[in-house]
């Protein structure tokens, strides 16, 4: 019998992912937009939002793949 309590805890696991990687791609692209001139790779900033649109999609996919992962392992 379902309680509801793995739906929250999906929700939970969505909303951890979404503020982990929202964080991540602000930092990311003013590390993107800043630092790659570094390298000789001068991004706009609208190329600097693509970029980093890429990375957060990566990175949001990684951490909740990991936390339902590590959730059924417990």
């Amino acid at each position: 019998m379902n309680t509801g309590g793995t739906s929250r805890a999906s929700r939970m696991d969505v909303a951890e992912s979404l503020a982990n990687a929202g964080i991540g791609m602000v930092v990311g692209w003013a590390a993107t937009y800043a630092l790659l001139p570094i390298w000789g790779l001068a991004p706009s900033a609208e190329d600097a939002i693509g970029i980093t649109a890429m990375f957060f999609a990566l990175s949001f996919s990684r951490a909740w793949v990991l936390r339902v992962v590590f959730r059924n392992l417990a």
